[in-house]
């Protein structure tokens, strides 16, 4: 069945809705797969708006302000392979295991989403197989190639936030998240700090968890790949010339990183 029919049949995604996944420079040749899970903030037509008005269906809490444009950037940059998520995580969150009840959130910060009130059961899987599963499904099945092809792969799961949450002010430029990995990881984190004029993040302003995180724990620790994930605050990547030059600095980075694994590490790593 190929995608157009498929789309005919579904009761969600329509013909006139796009693929959830969407992918940049598959033959990159770069180690660094790249991730977005909050890429985008499309909603299926069929779910309207979510009883909500723009104004906040273009606030942080439908995407991730300003990562598609650094994303896209670095994978240039790199010549890595990048695949990303269309669909806002109002619809269903893909770096939350489905699960979760924030993986289709009734709340966002002080939001309510009156279109993800008293969803079914069968809707909410609905959401699951027609968005989230296709886009886990294409990393997995990128990954497996890698492997095959005994090619170096360490996993970079990409994200930005809020400078403001909940009234609370963030002083982070920029955070590693990761939880298990020995890798990639330190490296990072220790060459962001080395920059001078950064406030880096030690798991801040989140930390990877299984109950909070998808992407890291099932794409990276699971399949025993070095793994980090990347937090930029979104005031200094809201327009070109910061998604340009955070892209560029993320690019020097983790050239850096790459060159200094090469000799030893293959980008398969041991959990622990």
């Amino acid at each position: 069945m190929d995608s157009e029919l498929a789309r005919e049949t579904s009761l969600l995604l329509g013909v006139n809705d796009v693929d959830p996944v969407l992918e940049q420079n598959a033959e990159g040749r770069s180690p660094f797969l790249l991730t977005s899970d909050h890429y985008g903030r499309r909603i299926p037509k069929a779910l309207g708006d979510l009883g909500l008005p723009e104004s906040e269906l273009s606030r942080h809490i439908a995407w991730d302000i300003g990562i598609a444009g650094v994303a896209e950037r670095l994978a240039k940059h790199l010549d890595a392979h990048l695949i990303a998520q269309r669909y806002s995580r109002l619809v269903i969150d893909c770096n939350r295991p489905p699960h979760v009840a924030s993986a289709i959130p009734l709340l966002s910060e002080a939001t309510t989403i009156p279109g993800n009130e008293g969803i079914s059961r069968e809707d909410a899987e609905m959401r699951r197989r027609e968005i989230f599963d296709p886009y886990h499904r294409r990393i997995d099945a990128v990954i497996d190639r890698r492997l095959r092809e005994k090619r170096s792969t360490m996993l970079v799961s990409l994200h930005s936030f809020t400078p403001v949450y909940a009234g609370v002010a963030r002083p982070w430029h920029i955070g590693t998240l990761y939880h298990r990995d020995k890798t990639l990881a330190p490296l990072l984190l220790q060459a962001l700090r080395a920059e001078g004029d950064l406030v880096v993040g030690d798991n801040e302003p989140y930390a990877v968890g299984e109950e909070t995180d998808y992407t890291i724990p099932l794409h990276g620790e699971a399949r025993g790949l070095a793994n980090t994930g990347i937090e930029i605050r979104q005031d200094l990547i809201a327009d070109e010339s910061g998604q340009q030059q955070w892209a560029e600095r993320l690019a020097r980075i983790l050239t850096a990183i790459a060159e200094t694994l090469s000799s030893g590490v293959s980008g398969q790593t041991k959990s622990s």
